[in-house]
């Protein structure tokens, strides 16, 4: 039987940076999945906000 091979799959977290940089109570975060071999570079994408009620950007942390 062969051997599974070790997935490029990773769980990340992204974050809202407004919602940071704005100082205000509360965070915004998404857990989603990148594959880390086709994007070694911290993802970023435009997700809802619902404290701030519009769409901002989301940055991956760790």
């Amino acid at each position: 039987m062969a051997k599974k091979a070790k997935g490029n799959r990773v769980q990340v977290i992204l974050e809202c940076t407004e919602m940071k940089a704005s100082g205000l109570p509360g965070t915004s975060r998404y857990i989603t999945t990148k594959n880390r071999k086709n994007t070694p570079e911290r993802l970023e994408l435009k997700k809802y906000n619902p404290i701030l009620k519009r769409m901002t950007v989301h940055k991956e942390i760790k």
